[in-house]
C-alpha cells in the first residue's frame, strides 16, 4: 500500500515554493507517482501561468518518452481540489481526465465557488479514484491567506513587531532606536516578498521614514500601505520614492497616480481596521502584514482582525518606552533568529 501521506508531506512543500508569486491564487504542489515512484513534479509557480497539476504532468512527458503510458497506470497527489473552471488557465480536472489518470489524492477540497467539490466530482463522473482529506489540516494551514480571503472576505492579517527583552515596543517620543540585529531583518524582508502588502501608520512612515521595500532578499516589493488621515505626510519619504506601489488611506481624497494611490475612507474614525481590509480585498490582496506603530497595531487587535502575530524579542533592556502590544493567545512557535527570539501567535 502506498504511503499517501508521504507524498502529500512533499507536495505540500512543492506547494510553498509558490508563496509570493501567485496571490490570489492559492499554493498548490502536486506528485505523479507511478507503482511508488515518483515520476514528476510541478507547482503553481506564477499567477496568470499553469498550475501544479499541468507542471506535474508537463515534467513526466519532459522525463519519459512513454509519458502517456505512465500517467493511465498513476496516482496523482495535489494539494487543493484540482479546479473545474476556465479562468486564466484551463481546467485541471478536465487535463487529469484527458490522460485517464487511475487515482487522484486530495489534500482538501478548494472554498472558492466556482469549484467547491465540483472539481472532484468531474474526476469521479469519468471514472478516476479520487482519495480526500490526506493532511487536510496541514494543507489549509499553508494555505490560510488563500482560505481567509475566500471564507472571510478579507486578507490574511500579519501583525510583525519587535520589543525589548522586558517588553517595550519603541522609545518615548519621535526618536527611533533598532532593537533587533541583521538576522532578523533579512527574515523581516524574506517575510514581506512572501505578502501582498504591508502597512505602517502615518506616525511610524514619519518616524521611522522605512521603504518598506524587499532590499536585504530577492523577491518583489509587497504594496506598501500607509494610514494618513489628513494627507500630512511629507513627498521626500521614502514611501512615495515610487519603489513600489504605494496606497494611502485617508478621509481627505481619493487620486490614483502612476504607483501612488490615494484611497478616502467615508467615516474614517468608525471601523478603520475594517474598511482598510474590505478595500484591500476588493483590490485582490491576499495577506497583509502590520509592521506598526503601536496605536495602528493596536487597532487590529482591538479589532480581533488579526491571523498570525510575528514578535522578536531582543537582548536589549531599556529603562523606559511605550510598551509592546499584548496578545491574551498562547505562543505556537518559538525560535532563535541571530541574536533575537521569534514568538508566533495564532488567533484561531
Amino acid at each position: 500500500m502506498p504511503n499517501h501521506e508521504i507524498y502529500m508531506r512533499r507536495c505540500l512543500e512543492l506547494a510553498e515554493l509558490g508563496q509570493g508569486s501567485v496571490s490570489p491564487n492559492p499554493i498548490v504542489g502536486a506528485l505523479v507517482v507511478h507503482h511508488d515512484t515518483i515520476i514528476g513534479e510541478g507547482w503553481h509557480r506564477k499567477y496568470g501561468e499553469a498550475h501544479a497539476e499541468p507542471n506535474a504532468i508537463a515534467d513526466v512527458f519532459n522525463r519519459y518518452p512513454n509519458a502517456a503510458d505512465l500517467l493511465r497506470e498513476s496516482t496523482v497527489y495535489v494539494t487543493l481540489e484540482p479546479c473545474s473552471h476556465h479562468g486564466k488557465t484551463p481546467p485541471c480536472a478536465d487535463l487529469l481526465v484527458k490522460h485517464q489518470v487511475k487515482q487522484v489524492v486530495v489534500a482538501c477540497n478548494d472554498p472558492f465557488e466556482q469549484v467547491n467539490g465540483r472539481g472532484i466530482a468531474k474526476l469521479r463522473e469519468a471514472g478516476i479514484d479520487v482519495l480526500e482529506g490526506v493532511l487536510e489540516e496541514e494543507a489549509k494551514f499553508v494555505n490560510r491567506r488563500f482560505f481567509t480571503r475566500v471564507q472571510h472576505q478579507r486578507p490574511y492579517v500579519i501583525l510583525k513587531w519587535a520589543e525589548t527583552a522586558n517588553g517595550y515596543f519603541a522609545p518615548k517620543g519621535e526618536k527611533q532606536q533598532w532593537i533587533t540585529g541583521s538576522a532578523a531583518q533579512v527574515v523581516n524582508h524574506r517575510w514581506r516578498s512572501e505578502e501582498d502588502a504591508v502597512l505602517v501608520g502615518a506616525n511610524t512612515a514619519l518616524i521611522d521614514n522605512p521603504q518598506l521595500t524587499v532590499r536585504h532578499w530577492f523577491g518583489r516589493n509587497p504594496k506598501r500601505i500607509v494610514i494618513d488621515k489628513e494627507l500630512s505626510l511629507p513627498p521626500h519619504l521614502h514611501l512615495f520614492d515610487k519603489e513600489a506601489e504605494t496606497i494611502v488611506f485617508n478621509a481627505k481624497k481619493t487620486d490614483w497616480q502612476d504607483r501612488l494611490k490615494l484611497i478616502a475612507l467615508e467615516n474614517f474614525d468608525w471601523y478603520l481596521p475594517q474598511n482598510i481590509l474590505y478595500q484591500l480585498h476588493l483590490m485582490d490582496v491576499q495577506s497583509l502584514v502590520v509592521e506598526g506603530g503601536i496605536k495602528t497595531l493596536n487597532l487590529f487587535i482591538k479589532a480581533g482582525l488579526w491571523d498570525e502575530a510575528r514578535v522578536f524579542r531582543g537582548q536589549a533592556y531599556w529603562k523606559d518606552g511605550l510598551d509592546a502590544p499584548r496578545l491574551q493567545v498562547i505562543p505556537q512557535i518559538k525560535e532563535n533568529i541571530g541574536n533575537d527570539s521569534l514568538t508566533v501567535y495564532f488567533n484561531k
